[in-house]
Formats: C-alpha cells, structure tokens, sequence
C-alpha cells in the first residue's frame, strides 16, 4: 500500500498526464474537493467532471512541488500549478492540502489560492 505522500505524488502525475481517470480512481467516491475561496464540490465523479471542464482546453498541465509535509495522514504542499492554454500559461500559486484513508484513497483535497491571480491571468489568456 501507498503512503499517503505516495498517493498525493501519484494524483498530481495523473494530473499533470490529464488522466483524470487515474486522478479519480485515486480519490475516495466521497471526496470533498475545495478550492478556496470557491464552494466545495462533493464526491469524486463531480471532481472529475469540474476537472475535466477545466483542464479539456488546457494544452499541458505541470504542478511544481515546492515543499511538501506529511503528517500522519495528511499531505501539505506548497505547488505552482501551471496550465498551458492556446494563448499562453497560467501560473498559480497554491498551498495544498490532502487527507488519505487507511484504503490509500484521498478524501479530502482543499487548495487555497488568489482568485484574482487566476481570473487576470485566464482573461489574459483567453484573449
């Protein structure tokens, strides 16, 4: 079985793939999937779908890990979540956190970042 720190690193490699079926098989089917300042979403096919709607246009996703803590059964990281879109990058920067479950399935994932720095960049890209 994984660690969780090896769960995490598998779920943003299946990201960064755009394989979101491998994201979602990694998530529990309760998963609550938060990104701050947005309302939560709840359970792992309507994660996938949000993620799908977004990262469909996306042309190559990289997150760089910049730190990252385990503790238990929680996962931190510090990440520059990068997606390439037909008018340029985005780049956001955003502090991560994961709870894994004793089944190796991640059920909680909540990312804090600035919406603004999201909003100006994707009007920029978008044209």
């Amino acid at each position: 079985m994984s660690t969780p720190s090896e769960t995490v690193r598998s779920f943003i490699a299946a990201i960064e793939a755009k394989d979101l079926a491998a994201a979602g098989a990694l998530a529990a089917e309760d998963i609550s999937y938060e990104n701050v300042p947005m309302q939560p979403i709840a359970g792992r096919d309507t994660m996938v779908a949000v993620l799908s709607a977004f990262m469909g246009p996306a042309v190559a996703v990289e997150w760089k890990v910049l730190r990252e803590v385990a503790v238990g059964n929680v996962v931190a990281n510090e990440r520059i979540d990068r997606f390439q879109f037909p008018g340029g990058w985005v780049e956001l920067p955003v502090a991560g956190f994961f709870e894994v479950d004793d089944r190796g399935l991640i059920t909680l994932w909540r990312d804090y970042f600035d919406l603004g720095t999201y909003t100006s960049q994707m009007a920029a890209v978008s044209g």
